[in-house]
């Protein structure tokens, strides 16, 4: 039962977060915190709305039990992704703020959908 709560829970902030960083992203332009980190970042214009899909998909992806895992893992692969070009950017802050949010879809995995049986 508390397996499933926190189950539960991690997916409600898991899916809020990724429709939360899509919405972000697309209007990176009136912010200019997102405008600044995604330059630093190196993604260019062009491969925002490539970034804004891949955040709606892992939205979708993680509501759906038989695509639960594989929303997890794109969304794993997205954090590293960041992870890896902040590296390059030399941002050391932004890839230690990511780490927690590596693990989110890891102990996901490992508990499981909350609603299947």
């Amino acid at each position: 039962m508390a397996k499933n709560i926190i189950s539960l829970l991690l997916l409600i902030i898991s899916v809020s977060l990724s429709f939360k960083h899509a919405w972000d992203t697309a209007h990176y332009q009136t912010n200019p915190d997102a405008l600044k980190m995604m330059t630093g970042l190196g993604i260019s214009k062009a491969a925002v709305p490539v970034f804004v899909f891949l955040a709606i998909a892992i939205g979708v992806l993680l509501l759906i039990p038989k695509t639960f895992f594989l929303g997890n893992m794109l969304n794993a692969v997205s954090i590293v992704l960041i992870m890896g070009l902040a590296l390059r950017a030399g941002n050391i802050k932004m890839v230690l703020i990511e780490i927690p949010f590596l693990i989110m879809p890891l102990l996901m995995i490992w508990l499981k959908y909350p609603f299947k049986n």
